[in-house]
């Protein structure tokens, strides 16, 4: 089994701690700095988890 990387920087859990998410039937693995960016510019994750495009991005305020 190859070790997970970051979805977004490609960090491993040797670099920095990693969150395993599940979508589609397949597991990703996303790192706490990136997590952002799944939440609030999904599309920027198109390349790399298929169908993030349509994600609606969340807006907060801050």
């Amino acid at each position: 089994m190859s070790e997970m990387t970051c979805l977004n920087c490609g960090r491993t859990s040797q670099d920095i701690p990693l969150l395993s998410l599940s979508y589609r039937g397949e597991t990703y693995a996303i790192c706490p700095q990136c997590l952002p960016v799944l939440i609030h510019k999904p599309h920027i994750l198109a390349q790399k988890l298929p169908g993030a495009e349509y994600f609606d991005a969340v807006n907060h305020e801050h």
